[in-house]
């Protein structure tokens, strides 16, 4: 299970590229309160064509919410949500968190948790063939002039290079 947070959520749907995400061959969740989290900006269509794509809301059992509580008081600066997120890719063997959050990123690692970001997605869409390197470029690029994107601009660099 791939669980995405919500700033991967926000990134890959900004270049339309969720729907692509969602086509490769694992399977993608968001805790339930990352769903109705304020920061997104998805319509009630938007869900649903996700979930029609694959996309799984995982809900937390109160134990979980209990041990994200305890999460987010053992690591001061991650959110509720992030610890969320931590706490149901632990549920999972050979479980992948997909964030672009750098704090909840060294967490997830010193939790001996698997770690990826919207870059690594451009990556797999690639191996798998799933999208046009066009498509890729062009999101690449997208992300590469957006102010409120932060991914890592060599990430960027290196696989524009890889595409051309």
């Amino acid at each position: 299970m791939v669980v995405l947070d919500s700033s991967c959520l926000i990134d890959l749907h900004k270049v339309r590229l969720l729907s692509c995400c969602l086509a490769l061959p694992r399977q993608f969740g968001v805790p339930y309160p990352v769903r109705h989290e304020e920061l997104l900006d998805f319509t009630g269509p938007d869900w649903t064509l996700m979930e029609q794509g694959g996309l799984q809301t995982l809900d937390l059992t109160s134990d979980q919410v209990t041990e994200a509580r305890e999460c987010m008081q053992q690591h001061r600066g991650l959110s509720l949500i992030d610890c969320f997120c931590l706490i149901l890719t632990q549920c999972f063997s050979a479980g992948i968190l997909l964030t672009g959050d750098a704090l909840l990123r060294r967490v997830a690692r010193r939790c001996q948790l698997c770690v990826h970001g919207a870059l690594w997605i451009v990556d797999q869409l690639q191996a798998h063939e799933i999208c046009s390197r066009s498509r890729l470029i062009q999101a690449l690029h997208c992300w590469e002039q957006d102010q409120a994107v932060f991914l890592p601009s060599q990430g960027i660099q290196k696989r524009l290079r890889q595409l051309t």
